[in-house]
């Protein structure tokens, strides 16, 4: 019989960094679509046309609002931050098939030197789920047509991923920690 209350295997840390470095350049150019695509662009001089042919007047009104559902669902920033959005529902649903972790186990562990301590997986998984979230707002958001959603969903899951890359601070592994420290998260299972 196995033992339920006990945490599950460790983690190479460098993996998860690794993939929010992949992760953080993506987000980077999704700010940067975001931001000069349609979330941002003023009507006047985005040239919208309405349904009757005639364009629309350039009274300086964000030009996402008067774009078809179709027009936003085919912006560039939407359709990187949906990519993003389905490589952060992988993560959290299949993390060991994630594209990310399979090319760091592939391809740059075998290169490293074995690493010093394991991590649980548990607090980088949800970490994939809070930016899951994060940019899924953004998507709705956007959908929805409101301006400025897209790149600002963006820049906030950019300052995560680039934390996490570049000083080893998981915001969502803290946030893990809080919420198991609450009791609301990662509450071992009572044995049978």
């Amino acid at each position: 019989m196995s033992d339920r209350t006990s945490a599950p295997a460790g983690i190479d840390p460098r993996g998860p960094r690794f993939a929010a470095s992949i992760t953080a350049v993506l987000l980077a150019v999704a700010v940067l679509l975001g931001l000069t695509g349609l979330s941002t662009s003023q009507s006047f001089d985005f040239g919208i046309v309405s349904g009757t042919g005639s364009t629309l007047p350039g009274d300086g009104s964000f030009a996402i609002t008067y774009a078809s559902l179709a027009q936003r669902a085919l912006d560039p920033g939407f359709l990187l931050m949906l990519v993003i959005a389905l490589l952060f529902l992988w993560g959290v649903l299949a993390p060991r098939t994630a594209p990310w972790g399979a090319l760091f186990r592939r391809v740059i562990r075998p290169r490293l030197k074995p690493p010093t301590e394991l991590e649980d997986p548990r607090p980088p998984r949800f970490a994939q789920g809070v930016g899951l979230f994060v940019v899924t707002i953004g998507l709705v958001l956007h959908l929805a047509g409101v301006p400025w959603a897209l790149p600002i969903a963006a820049a906030a899951a950019f300052v995560a991923a680039f934390l996490n890359a570049v000083f080893g601070l998981c915001l969502g592994c803290q946030l893990y920690l809080v919420l198991q420290r609450a009791g609301v998260v990662g509450r071992a299972r009572p044995a049978v």
